[in-house]
């Protein structure tokens, strides 16, 4: 099988995480993406801690193998030119380039391309099918749209930090950083769309994807507004508060979660921990009143689970039909059978050590029954394939190459 955007070539104008993990994504469904770097200054993540390489993971650079671990795992199945946007020739190189493309991704800070000359109004007159997808912090429009934004400010700013962490405890981050990697998705689901749309209109067109849109868009699925005058702290720890139990709760040798999504699952749960007594009881019976007296139904499940292993929890809950799982640590997840089956624990290759023992990253999320996926080929160095795409792409001669070169342009 073949990729399901096999033919469909990207320029990438990312960096960091949230846009490199877009462009991430459309390598992995197979395709072409051509990330274009500043020959001054090359990529932004392969000089970066932590570095892997023959010696191993270490936070300095010790030889010339030692890369950026997000270098090699962001930009496996990108082809890799060089490109000075900012000089006319360079410029005008890239919008022969674009006349070729299907798809530019940037998430350049609010106004960068329109000074480069390369912002959407400009490549649409180049290539009308063009499909052209900005990611930023707070989007291309509104009083905020010129803030600078990180995955942690846009965390704040969407109101993602005020509701995670414990009752009374500091406002936290999420453990991973997934305002840029749920910003990506949504920028690769933007993509797809504009891509059928034009497929069946001809036409391409903008997609505008503000981080804080985003985490506030799956944030506020809950009633967080309603929250004081309901009595309750924005900051809720584990719990949902629709459901209870619903919570992390010590066990003998870990910590177990565990789930009661309906009254049935109580009464399995209650028949388990030996609290037939409040199976049916009018009130710990309701999911109402559990959820009110939380904390009295939480008393009663970790009396239980205290004394008992993590895995003997999860068993005998789950044969009642009560939602439970173990808290996998990166560890657990690497040796879990599960996600190896799924393909979803991959080595990464080196670009000159070639595949890595010691170092993991995850494979494509999306199964197709009639699409292969995946990421084949290392993350290639700046200019890699400058020579490929300058000279069989836009015709250009050898000595024209290397003129380019020799004045940094490309």
């Amino acid at each position: 099988m073949s990729g399901i955007l096999n033919g469909v070539r990207v320029l990438d104008l990312t960096q960091f995480l949230a846009g490199p993990h877009a462009t991430l994504l459309l390598a992995g469904m197979g395709a072409e993406v051509i990330r274009i770097d500043n020959p001054k200054t090359g990529d932004t993540l392969s000089g970066s801690p932590v570095f892997y390489g023959a010696g191993g993971p270490s936070f300095e650079k010790r030889d010339d193998s030692d890369l950026g671990i997000a270098f090699l795992k962001r930009s496996r199945a990108k082809k890799a030119i060089t490109l000075d946007l900012k000089s006319d020739e360079g410029r005008d190189l890239f919008l022969r380039l674009v006349a070729k493309a299907d798809v530019v991704v940037e998430n350049f800070s609010v106004g960068v391309t329109e000074r480069l000359g390369i912002d959407w109004p400009r490549l649409r007159e180049v290539n009308p099918r063009l499909v052209y997808c900005s990611l930023t912090g707070y989007g291309a429009t509104g009083p905020d749209a010129g803030r600078r934004g990180y995955d942690v400010t846009t965390q704040a700013m969407s109101g993602l930090m005020s509701v995670t962490g414990h009752p009374g405890g500091p406002p936290t981050k999420a453990g991973s950083p997934l305002a840029d990697t749920i910003s990506a998705g949504f920028a690769f689901a933007g993509v797809l769309g504009a891509l059928l749309h034009r497929e069946k209109t001809g036409e391409g067109q903008w997609v505008d994807v503000s981080m804080v849109d985003v985490l506030f868009s799956l944030l506020f699925d809950e009633p967080f507004d309603q929250y004081a005058a309901l009595g309750l702290e924005q900051r809720q720890g584990n719990r949902v508060l629709r459901f209870s139990p619903l919570n992390t709760f010590k066990t003998a040798d870990g910590w177990a979660v565990i789930c009661c999504g309906t009254d049935a699952m109580w009464r399995g749960l209650c028949g388990v921990i030996g609290r037939g007594d409040l199976a049916d009881h009018p009130d710990w019976g309701r999911m109402g009143w559990r959820v009110a007296h939380n904390a009295e139904v939480e008393a009663a499940v970790g009396a239980w689970t205290g004394g008992v292993a993590t895995a003997a929890v999860v068993d005998r809950l789950s044969a009642a039909g009560v939602v439970a799982s173990p808290v996998h640590t990166i560890d657990d997840l690497l040796a879990w059978p599960h996600l190896k089956a799924r393909g979803m624990v991959q080595p990464v290759e080196h670009p000159t050590l070639g595949l890595l023992d010691g170092l993991k990253a995850a494979g494509f999320p999306l199964k197709f029954s009639a699409g292969d996926t995946g990421y084949s080929g290392a993350a290639a160095a700046s200019g890699t394939h400058n020579r490929e795409i300058f000279a069989d792409l836009l015709g250009l001669s050898e000595d024209e190459i290397a003129a380019l070169a020799a004045r940094a342009t490309i």
